[in-house]
């Protein structure tokens, strides 16, 4: 089984980067992006992913409220929230908001990115 994953991130680079990370990782691929919270609320119902890759600042709605609007919607779909911040301090905000994990965009990688999708699927 494909993992379908949506990234939201609004700096392209970081997306291009992202994209790269899912395509080198076996039985992962990228089903659609978005730039803003909102945008992502309304693609993850679109698209219906399997996995998001949440970043944490985005303009409208930060990324800590589209993941409860996207939980709140999707029993299904796993977010993980990706961020320039450190991972003590963000980590328990992931927490809060039901996101599965938080992963600071610097250790973003594929074996990250196949561990966090591992432990939540457990």
């Amino acid at each position: 089984m494909t993992v379908r994953v949506l990234i939201v991130d609004d700096q392209e680079p970081f997306r291009q980067a992202a994209r790269m990370v899912v395509e080198l990782t076996d039985g992962f691929e990228v089903v659609g992006e978005a730039e803003t919270g909102e945008d992502s609320v309304a693609m993850s119902q679109e698209l219906h992913p399997d996995l998001v890759l949440m970043d944490v600042n985005l303009p409208g709605i930060n990324g800590l409220d589209a993941t409860r609007q996207i939980l709140g919607s999707a029993d299904t779909v796993v977010v993980l929230l990706l961020s320039t911040y450190e991972e003590a301090e963000y980590a328990p905000r992931a927490a809060e908001c039901g996101a599965a994990a938080y992963i600071p965009k610097s250790s973003f990688g594929p074996d990250r990115l196949e561990a966090a999708w591992e432990a939540a699927s457990v």
